[in-house]
């Protein structure tokens, strides 16, 4: 589902470029690409919500360290995956399926789409955190204050710089908004999302993807998108696993041991 400042990007598009209706097509696809790195925020929300506001009634602050923590590096590690994925597969993706060139033109609009993605995902749940505390408001008025600065931004740079200016506004913008969220939390409470995982797993993505890119750069079709595709998620995952970048990893292998063994 796209939100209001999405809808509103695809408006300022369709209004202010040539040939607006066939750029916010362009957009959209990027958009929604995008959006996808995005899926597993809500559930992650709403099974955080009721801990965190029981961690801010007891006042463990530990605990909110450690969600915050958790969050962000499972975070993180599904959205670099996924737009890594999505974005070693996207122009081959439009050739093999044979949707209309001038979708490629949306590929750079996705990479900036994408990255803002990772950011948002990757500084964990900072405004859920802030949000169940007792400084709610300051939640509020900070996504007041993005919506003020995201949209003319993205008018402005929209008319110099074509579809892509939609997309740097929202990098620019919710780059800053989870800046100013992560200072917030760390000034007040000491809380801090990284850890040297997340280091770890920036790396390993771009190694997986870079490996990959070369390695499968003249295999084109059907069969080029599965064996990059396949070839990707296991380098990613045994990565994700071996060097234990977080500790949700375990028990799954854990699991698939002991199910192994009793087969």
């Amino acid at each position: 589902m796209l939100t209001l400042a999405q809808v509103f990007d695809q408006l300022v598009i369709a209004s202010v470029l040539e040939d607006g209706m066939v750029k916010t097509g362009i957009f959209g696809l990027a958009q929604l690409m995008s959006n996808v790195i995005l899926a597993p925020k809500r559930g992650i929300i709403a099974a955080a919500i009721p801990v965190l506001s029981r961690a801010w009634k007891e006042k463990d602050r530990e605990k909110l360290q450690r969600i915050y923590q958790r969050s962000s590096i499972n975070q993180l590690i599904f959205s670099c995956g996924l737009f890594l994925l999505i974005a070693l597969n996207y122009k081959e993706a439009i050739h093999t399926f044979q949707l209309k060139e001038e979708l490629l033109l949306g590929f750079t609009a996705f990479i900036i789409l994408g990255l803002t993605r990772v950011v948002e995902m990757g500084t964990g749940l900072n405004a859920e955190i802030i949000g169940t505390s007792t400084y709610w408001r300051f939640e509020l008025i900070s996504g007041v204050l993005l919506l003020c600065i995201m949209l003319p931004m993205s008018y402005v740079l929209a008319k110099q710089m074509d579809i892509l200016g939609p997309a740097i506004a929202n990098l620019v913008a919710i780059g800053l908004y989870n800046l100013v969220r992560c200072v917030f939390l760390w000034k007040k409470f000491r809380l801090v999302p990284f850890t040297k995982a997340s280091l770890y797993t920036l790396l390993l993505a771009g190694g997986c993807y870079f490996l990959c890119y070369y390695l499968f750069d003249s295999m084109h079709g059907f069969w080029g998108l599965v064996v990059r595709t396949a070839a990707f998620g296991i380098l990613y995952v045994a990565g994700t696993i071996a060097f234990k970048l977080t500790p949700d990893s375990q028990p799954i292998v854990a699991a698939i041991r002991k199910r192994i063994m009793k087969a």
